[in-house]
């Protein structure tokens, strides 16, 4: 990608940080959206999924039986709109029990520390 878009605006490195669990509160469906609407105007998307944010990519999830619709496979619509750096961190699998093996889609499973750098490479940080 260029530092330009066809527009000829500077293209910024987006990060949306999930920490939340994906039911419960609007935060992880709102961060979702934010997501697609960022990768139609040209940015440079990354997901990160820390904390209780891995249980949004999580196999298996059934919120009907909460009353709640399940959005998680929209994850997996994400390829479509080039959005394919997905970050989660390893700590956070560890510590819920979890390996890149339970998660919906393809993603890079990285050290806390080398999430902080990651973290510093980018323009734009939103976490929720």
């Amino acid at each position: 990608m260029s530092e330009e878009d066809f527009d000829g605006g500077v293209v910024k490195k987006f990060m949306y940080v999930n920490r939340k669990a994906p039911y419960g509160t609007i935060y992880a469906l709102e961060v979702l959206e934010m997501v697609l609407i960022s990768a139609a105007f040209d940015q440079d998307v990354h997901l990160a999924f820390l904390d209780d944010g891995v249980f949004q990519i999580k196999k298996g999830q059934t919120p009907a039986n909460i009353g709640v619709k399940n959005f998680s496979p929209t994850f997996r619509a994400l390829e479509g709109y080039d959005i394919e750096k997905l970050f989660v961190e390893k700590e956070s699998l560890e510590e819920r029990g979890l390996t890149e093996a339970d998660l919906l889609v393809p993603v890079e499973v990285i050290s806390r520390a080398d999430m902080g750098k990651l973290m510093a490479e980018m323009d734009v940080i939103l976490t929720a």
